[in-house]
């Protein structure tokens, strides 16, 4: 069991706010949600994504959200990818990620990425309310024993925070090796219009070529298998 920065008991209950709980699993979708609501008897408005193909949808139905609770393993996620295309659409939306995988590595590089918090699954719920009263407070909330910052992470959330998030979906289609058809089937884009987002991201990304950009992408891999990762990284 990991120790959270703040020893402080869960509040009594939370103030009203509007939530998205980004999980594939609707049973942890289910349990946040009535975790949520109870939590806060002024009224709770919590909205569940399964899967990083309706994100964009529901944000922009929803302008605002108070609280993003993200799961990082959703389907078609890399690593990082999720919390980083998050950040690019809702830059002003505080993401707490929610992970089974509480390496002090991994909970580093959630907060390197943008992340206002880190829960392990395996927490409390006494903990997880304390993080979210004190991320809805404008605070943030990790782990004691996170991993020291990483000046090579540093560098490629510089780097990727240039795409859109258009251009991010399909570094994450390049990185997984489909053809450029294959990403404008799976994004319903033209496949002209993708051949123009390869090229911008290859030009902000400063790469030369698509296997250059996939190696950068696999250095979002979380905990141990990012170290060798961000090795490959350096040397582009």
């Amino acid at each position: 069991m990991i120790s959270y920065a703040a020893e402080d008991a869960a509040p009594a209950s939370l103030p009203a706010a509007k939530i998205v709980v980004i999980d594939d699993h609707p049973l942890v979708c289910a349990a946040l949600t009535h975790t949520l609501r109870a939590a806060m008897p002024e009224g709770a408005v919590v909205t569940t994504v399964s899967t990083l193909d309706t994100l964009e949808g529901a944000l922009a139905q929803r302008p605002d959200l108070d609280l993003a609770l993200l799961d990082l393993n959703m389907p078609g996620a890399r690593g990082f990818s999720s919390l980083i295309l998050l950040r690019g659409q809702r830059p002003e939306l505080p993401v707490i990620v929610i992970s089974a995988n509480d390496h002090p590595r991994t909970i580093m590089r959630a907060r390197q990425f943008g992340a206002a918090g880190f829960l392990s699954k395996s927490g409390p719920l006494s903990v997880l309310l304390s993080a979210i009263g004190a991320v809805l407070a404008g605070g943030t909330w990790f782990p004691r024993d996170a991993a020291p910052s990483s000046a090579e992470d540093a560098r490629l959330a510089a780097r990727l925070s240039q795409l859109t998030p258009q251009q991010m979906r399909v570094l994450i289609g390049m990185s997984n090796g489909l053809l450029n058809k294959q990403i404008a089937h799976q994004l319903h884009l033209a496949e002209n219009t993708v051949k123009v987002h390869v090229a911008a991201v290859l030009h902000k990304l400063g790469c030369q070529t698509r296997t250059h950009a996939a190696i950068l992408v696999s250095a979002l891999d979380s905990a141990e298998a990012a170290t060798a990762q961000t090795q490959a990284y350096g040397t582009i």
